[in-house]
């Protein structure tokens, strides 16, 4: 039957034309291609399905398929976090490399050089870790994304997933601190399954729906940080031996697991006939992913408009603000804790527990819900709660006056990176999606190496409650410039 045809029109700033104007688009009927109509689809029911490769059922799949992924990787991704202490000490006796006294040194110097009592080794050491790790990612996601969009989502989600478990297995045969350095290296380096979920979230996901989509994998990460951190826990009561290779090996059975999962369920969801013909012209191409001038300028994403690749450039900038600001204070929250509420690291726990559970119940039960359209208005709500919110945690001297602050924390950061990301997701065509969320995902990567860095010595040079204060009000520039967009 011959199907009717008419012209779609999207919302302002949400579809570029670029390489996807004269691209023919594949053509689902009940979920079956039936040819293409020169990059259009036909009326469905009477309504044009401008997604067509988005059909419901199989969107509803992936999305729930991804969730469990995702959660299956952060269960594992998060169960080292309390352990580092107790990793820490153990390779300050057992290292035959040599490599924990030299950075030890390192960590040594900086405390005396800005003030940090010596008790805090453990936690600069995590820090420098969590550095480390957070830069590889900002090397590594948007090259993973841009691989995605030639060689499609699933082939490079499962090398990723693979490189995770390798890390881990590394992990569990670390006999020295050099070997367990690499494996968090390596970690670092394949850690691009996240980046590519955000992407896979566009590619199935309408306009309408792509908010709840974001809000899914923010889920994820809420329980993951919120139960995976409990299980390390317990590993470290596990006694003084046995703990060790007990928690790499529950990594490493849930990183297999996810991978055999993800390479049984998924299904593709960026078809040959969306994608890149190819990465770019080599080291040049290679370069703009890169340099962080190239990524500002989103420079690897084509087919912008001047008009749309300046909002989007606007929108990196909010982002990447909010990240070094939020990312910085939420390092030093422990500090925070310790001295002004003398909290034990049992106290601490149950904090980040109550932290984790608010931000599951908000993005589970009030942003997936968010209407297309509203992302911006949530955004700014989220922005505006972090103002007090920092400054609350920084000037309270009751447990109540912190938890008040904590509660807007939770709330406005539930909010944030899920509306964000799927503002920058409304951009670009599909054939770069995955380097646009790759380069999106970078920036964040980037802010939460130099963040933590900059408010540290911040906060041991004019102390807990000025370093929140001014954190909280300069929370202002990235809303300011917010409302710009």
């Amino acid at each position: 039957m011959q199907e009717s045809i008419k012209m779609v029109t999207l919302r302002s700033g949400t579809r570029t034309r670029g390489e996807n104007k004269e691209a023919k688009s594949e053509v689902l009927v009940n979920g079956k291609h039936t040819g293409t109509l020169n990059g259009k689809a036909p009326l469905l029911n009477g309504h044009t399905n401008a997604h067509p490769n988005k059909d419901t059922n199989t969107s509803s799949k992936m999305q729930k398929v991804m969730f469990i992924s995702l959660l299956l990787d952060l269960l594992g991704f998060t169960v080292i976090l309390p352990l580092f202490p107790a990793l820490l000490e153990y390779y300050s006796r057992n290292d035959s490399s040599g490599l924990y006294s030299t950075l030890l040194s390192w960590i040594v110097a900086f405390q005396e050089a800005i003030g940090v009592p010596s008790k805090f080794h453990s936690v600069l050491f995590g820090g420098l870790l969590g550095s480390l790790f957070s830069l590889l990612q900002f090397l590594s996601s948007p090259i993973t994304g841009a691989l995605s969009d030639v060689y499609g989502r699933r082939t490079v989600f499962i090398c990723t997933l693979i490189g995770v478990a390798a890390s881990y297995g590394m992990w569990a045969i670390a006999s020295n601190f050099a070997i367990f350095v690499l494996a968090r290296i390596i970690g670092g380096a394949t850690k691009g399954n996240v980046s590519l979920a955000y992407s896979i979230m566009t590619d199935i996901s309408e306009e309408k729906t792509r908010a709840k989509g974001m809000a899914m994998i923010g889920v994820a990460f809420s329980i993951g940080f919120t139960v995976g951190p409990a299980i390390g826990a317990m590993f470290s009561r596990w006694g003084s031996t046995g703990w060790f290779m007990a928690s790499a090996l529950y990594a490493l059975v849930l990183a297999v697991l996810n991978v055999l999962y993800f390479y049984v369920f998924f299904e593709e969801t960026l078809p040959e006939s969306k994608r890149r013909k190819s990465l770019g012209t080599g080291l040049s191409e290679a370069w703009d992913l890169i340099s962080p001038r190239s990524l500002f300028s989103f420079r690897s994403v084509k087919g912008l408009e001047k008009e749309e690749r300046s909002k989007l450039i606007r929108l990196g900038h909010v982002y990447f603000l909010y990240l070094f600001l939020y990312s910085g204070l939420e390092f030093t929250l422990t500090f925070v804790t310790h001295h002004k509420h003398h909290y034990s690291s049992m106290d601490q726990g149950r904090m980040f527990t109550f932290l984790g559970l608010v931000m599951a119940v908000m993005q589970g039960g009030y942003v997936r819900r968010v209407k297309d359209g509203s992302e911006k208005s949530m955004a700014n709500m989220g922005l505006v709660m972090m103002i007090p919110a920092f400054i609350l945690v920084g000037a309270s001297e009751t447990s109540l006056g912190l938890y008040a602050g904590l509660t807007l924390y939770a709330l406005g950061s539930s909010m944030m990176v899920p509306c964000l990301t799927a503002l920058a997701s409304y951009h670009g065509a599909d054939s770069h999606k995955g380097t646009l969320l790759g380069i999106w995902r970078s920036l964040g990567a980037l802010a939460r190496v130099i963040g933590p860095i900059v408010t540290s010595v911040f906060f041991w040079c004019v102390g807990a409650e000025l370093c929140y204060i001014v954190g909280g009000l300069l929370m202002v520039i990235p809303l300011a410039l917010l409302q710009s967009y």
